[in-house]
């Protein structure tokens, strides 16, 4: 759409925060002025986009991103991720502390980050800090440092330099986020399940999937829950692919325990009963589970339960994924564990919402404001609303796509997406008014927690 830099940006299909209807927005100074009937609005010095039926949206907010910059670019870096992300709609994320080199575990370390990320980003980006054995005591400098809040394993990572936390640990952890009012975000599976479990190398997707039981979540999360009754401390359950943890989330929630939860496109729009022989592009830990088990997490999130939905990008080199296509063995146990959907999870969890009977507006509470909210830009990201910056995606329903390496952008074109058909086409994004051109230079900014006192704040990226 030939719309840069537009004034007013019109649709019969605008996604406000009280529903779906034709609307005008009002753009100024890249903040949105407000909504006016459809129609209604001229331009005045400026350009007017409009969009007919294709829909308007508050652009996406995925608070669950691997760019893996500094040390591990080769696997996904800022440029790349960020204009994937871009692509899909998506125009905030929050990076998370592990798979770069060095970790998100200290100031220095968030330091590199933000270097690393200067000039690169197309879209904003804020930073998860990470709780790991022995650094209770760097929690409250990154704090006020500006990262979101802090990221632990209770099981191992895959990287050795971000170890899990042990039960000590945990408590130690979540005492010290509890007293500075930290959100703690959490990887919940349980080693002692996981080591417990049978572990059949091979190219069945059935043996990785005994490998990971659902009980190692539920465990986790069990003991999770405990430890959270114990400090206070608000917690977040991560990447949740279990629906059998979702009555111990409920439980939690009438007893006064401050959780919430999130789930990922993949869980939602896949299935253990798709997986191929060798299809190791679907590996991700905890695994994709089975088609009945996918039909209850489409039933919390209907009910409310899932704060959010984000993607869990976690890109690899196609050499780590053992992909047969590149020449590796196909073998689940010894493949890297991580879905790559950055781009596609608009359309991906637009394609099973609507045959489901849901509609944009769900989409937008679960991939924009829902996420929003859980690390505090409420006012400024994740709705088309006064004051809020004009983050917006020119969305079209009705059309699809075949999924394509060719198409994608980040930077090791995998995904499982591969050879599928979606529903759902960006057509436009505009970060706070301006179109989001991928041949021009990135303008996104580094983003800090509201109320922080970072060293340099907002930094333009």
């Amino acid at each position: 759409m030939p719309f840069s830099q537009p004034t007013v940006i019109r649709s019969r299909r605008v996604v406000l925060p009280d529903g779906e209807r034709p609307a005008d927005v009002l753009i100024r100074d890249g903040k949105i002025a407000g909504t006016a009937p459809h129609g209604s609005l001229t331009a005045g010095e400026g350009d007017l986009a409009d969009l007919g039926d294709t829909a308007l949206m508050p652009g996406l907010v995925d608070t669950h991103v691997h760019v893996n910059e500094p040390g591990r670019t080769e696997w996904e870096g800022f440029a790349t991720a960020t204009r994937a992300a871009a692509a899909g709609g998506v125009t905030t994320i929050v990076d998370m502390p592990l798979n770069s080199v060095p970790p998100t575990t200290t100031v220095d370390g968030l330091a590199v980050k933000r270097r690393a990320a200067e000039r690169q980003a197309w879209v904003d980006l804020g930073f998860w800090g990470g709780a790991v054995p022995g650094n209770v005591a760097d929690l409250e400098p990154l704090y006020r440092q500006g990262v979101f809040g802090f990221k632990s394993f209770l099981a191992p990572s895959g990287v050795d330099e971000f170890p899990h936390v042990e039960a000590a640990g945990l408590e130690a952890a979540l005492a010290e986020q509890a007293r500075i009012g930290a959100l703690a975000i959490i990887h919940a599976e349980d080693p002692s399940v996981l080591a417990a479990a049978p572990q059949q190398p091979g190219v069945h997707y059935r043996d990785f999937l005994a490998s990971r039981p659902a009980g190692a979540e539920a465990a986790a999360v069990t003991r999770l829950l405990d430890t959270a009754r114990r400090t206070g401390a608000r917690v977040h359950v991560l990447h949740v692919s279990s629906a059998a943890v979702l009555p111990l989330l409920r439980q939690a929630r009438e007893d006064g325990v401050r959780v919430t939860a999130e789930t990922c496109p993949h869980y939602l729009t896949l299935a253990a009963e798709q997986v191929p022989d060798g299809g190791t592009a679907f590996k991700c830990c905890p695994p994709i589970r089975d088609e009945s088990n996918r039909d209850g997490l489409w039933e919390a999130l209907a009910n409310g339960e899932f704060t959010a939905v984000v993607s869990d990008h976690s890109p690899s080199t196609p050499d780590l994924k053992l992909l047969p296509e590149y020449g590796g063995s196909g073998d689940f146990a010894a493949a890297w564990g991580g879905i790559a959907s950055l781009q596609l999870g608009l359309p991906a969890v637009w394609t099973e919402a609507r045959r489901r009977g849901h509609v944009l507006a769900d989409v937008v509470r679960w991939m924009s404001s829902g996420p929003a909210g859980l690390v505090g830009l409420t006012g400024t990201k994740g709705a088309i609303a006064a004051g809020h910056d004009a983050d917006l995606v020119a969305f079209d329903p009705d059309d699809g796509f075949a999924v394509r390496a060719s198409g994608l952008h980040h930077r090791n074109p995998v995904t499982p997406y591969a050879g599928r058909t979606l529903t759902g086409v960006v057509r436009t994004t505009w970060l706070r008014g301006r179109e989001v051109d991928l041949a021009a230079r990135p303008f996104g900014r580094q983003l800090v927690r509201p109320h922080s006192r970072p060293a340099t704040p907002s930094d333009r990226v």
